[in-house]
This record gives C-alpha cells, sequence and structure tokens, in this order.
C-alpha cells in the first residue's frame, strides 16, 4: 500500500509529502485550516523542483501529480498504509486527532505522529489500535535532512516499528529506534545538551555567538557531517574508543561535570547571547536564510550519496 495520508500539512507536513511523493508514493494531504490545505499542493510541488536540482527528485512534475488534497480527514486517510500527524505539538489536538484516525484509516495502516518532545504513549493509550502507533520524529527540514527517530509507546508492536523502519527506508530516509520512551527522544536530547553549553560559554563571556557557531560549523560540524560522535572518537586514538576514554575520559568528565542550571536559559543570559550575536533578522530575511539552508543542506546530501563508504 504506497500510500500515505498526510495530517497537518504546515511546514513539516509538506516536507513528508516531498519525501514520499518523489519516492513515487501517492499522497493525500489535508489539514483543518482550509487555506493551508489548498495552498500547500503548489508549495509541495515547488520544493519537488528544489531538490530536483540537486538529484535528488528524478521527476519533479511527476511527483507533484502524485499529491492530491483532500477535501476531510477521513478522505486524507480512508485507504492509506502509512498515516503521519503533523499537528500542532499540544497533547490535547493529538489526542483528538488520534482518536479520529484510529477510526478512519485500514486496521493494517500505521499511525505515527511527527511530534518533536511528545511520546507516543500520552495520546495512543485508550486506542483501539495502539499497538500501531508510534512516534516518527523528524529533523526540519525533513525532506533534505533524512534521519527520523522512530519512538514507539510500551504497547507499541514490534511489527509495528519493523514495518515502519521498512517504509522509512523506501523512500531514502534514515530511520533509528529510540528503544525505550524518552522525552525529546535522541535528537533533541544531545541538541539540548550542545545548545545549553553554547548559551553558558557565550552568555558568561567566554567567546562571542559567531565564534561559537565558526567552532561547529568549520569544526565539529564537518566531522559530525560524516560520523557520529562513538566514530569519531573511535579514529582520535590509535586503540580506538576504549583507548580514547582511558586518555581522555576524566579530561571530558571535569569539562561537561557543571550542570545546567535555570540562570543557561534565563531572560538575562539569552538577552547576553542575542547581544553578541548582534542580528535582528525579520521574518522574510529569516525565510530567505531558511531556504538558502536548506539548498546547501540538499547539495551536501546530494555529495555523501555518491561518496564511497569507509
Amino acid at each position: 500500500m504506497r500510500k500515505v495520508g498526510l495530517v497537518g500539512v504546515g511546514l513539516i507536513g509538506r516536507a513528508w509529502a516531498n519525501v514520499f511523493a518523489r519516492a513515487g508514493w501517492q499522497v493525500r494531504v489535508w489539514d483543518a485550516d482550509r487555506g493551508v490545505a489548498a495552498g500547500a499542493p503548489e508549495l509541495i510541488g515547488q520544493s519537488l523542483h528544489d531538490v530536483a536540482r540537486h538529484g535528488l527528485a528524478e521527476d519533479a512534475a511527476a511527483a507533484a501529480k502524485r499529491v492530491t488534497a483532500a477535501a476531510s480527514l477521513a478522505e486524507a486517510v480512508g485507504d492509506a498504509g502509512l498515516v503521519i500527524e503533523s499537528g500542532p505539538e499540544r497533547i490535547e489536538v493529538k489526542l483528538e486527532v488520534f482518536e479520529k484516525l484510529d477510526a478512519a484509516a485500514p486496521a493494517e495502516a500505521i499511525l505515527a505522529s511527527s511530534s518533536s518532545a511528545i511520546v507516543a504513549s500520552r495520546f495512543t493509550e485508550g486506542l483501539k489500535g495502539r499497538a500501531r502507533c508510534l512516534v516518527a520524529h523528524p529533523v526540519n527540514p525533513p525532506h533534505v535532512v533524512p534521519i527520523v527517530e522512530l519512538a514507539g509507546a510500551p504497547w507499541t508492536s514490534r511489527e509495528t516499528i519493523s514495518r515502519a523502519r521498512a517504509m522509512f527506508e523506501s523512500v531514502g530516509q534514515v530511520p533509528i529506534e529510540v528503544k525505550k520512551e524518552v522525552d525529546g527522544f535522541i535528537l533533541n536530547r544531545m541538541q539540548a545538551v550542545l545548545l545549553s553549553e553554547a548559551f553558558r560559554l557565550v552568555g558568561e563571556g567566554y567567546v562571542s555567538a559567531e565564534d561559537l557557531d565558526k567552532t561547529i560549523r568549520d569544526g565539529l560540524g564537518l566531522r559530525w557531517a560524516f560520523m557520529g560522535p562513538f566514530e569519531t572518537i573511535e579514529l582520535n586514538a590509535p586503540g580506538g574508543i576504549p583507548d580514547y576514554c582511558e586518555r581522555y575520559g576524566a579530561t571530558l568528565l571535569q569539562l561537561s561535570s557543571a550542570p545546567v542550571t535555570p540562570a543557561v536559559w534565563s531572560k538575562e543570559n539569552v538577552a547576553r547571547a542575542v547581544d553578541s550575536w548582534g542580528r535582528n533578522p525579520n521574518k522574510d530575511e529569516i525565510a530567505g536564510k531558511s531556504r538558502w539552508r536548506d539548498e546547501r543542506i540538499a547539495a551536501l546530501v546530494a555529495h555523501k550519496k555518491v561518496q564511497p563508504k569507509a
């Protein structure tokens, strides 16, 4: 059943449409806001042409034709093999929507949420089909960033996880499994630690915001574009990870031992970091820079696809 129903087609929902349409799936989109739903196919078509320039979509026009707007939630998911909800990040909304999805989608369909922080057990426990429900957390923008975190509830079946993994792999995404529920899943928890330390270092005057960004962009980020932290440290000591930890573990423990306190995220400290950053872009400038970011990520993904594996 190469049909996906997308409920909520803001930025994330439209990106999912791009991913599945260019992989040959039939895509039906629906949004509670009729204006958003009506405009989605055109925006999705534009994004397909954007990624096609980097070789990430073979036929953008044909892919765009596979996207249709549904008149109702039930129509969007009625014959889908996979349903992805990308609505507001509010528990009461997800409870209501998933109750409707469980009633309207085929019994064999997988029901996934794009939630970035709310674990699946909080909005699926009372559902008849709760075993087929999970979170499929993407990273913005998911049509060019392929990671997707599959996080089931305690009652999500192994079959659901396996089928979801296969589906996302088949459309070019890189799924990982979050083996037990944890707030924020994996990527956001890693990001939270890095951001907290960034605000601490800038706010306390150790470095400017601009130079801190250079440290990641022109330092750690270059390695991390091809390797994760474990693979990185494996290559930084002759004996691999055990040798690295023996050599540097005590130092890293000392460097990371300071707790993240409320002061790090206080208005005063955030203001110091913003002042150091020295920029105040308007919405149009942010939107333009976001499009530039998407283009650069697409180019990087295209480059990685043709590189030999180590």
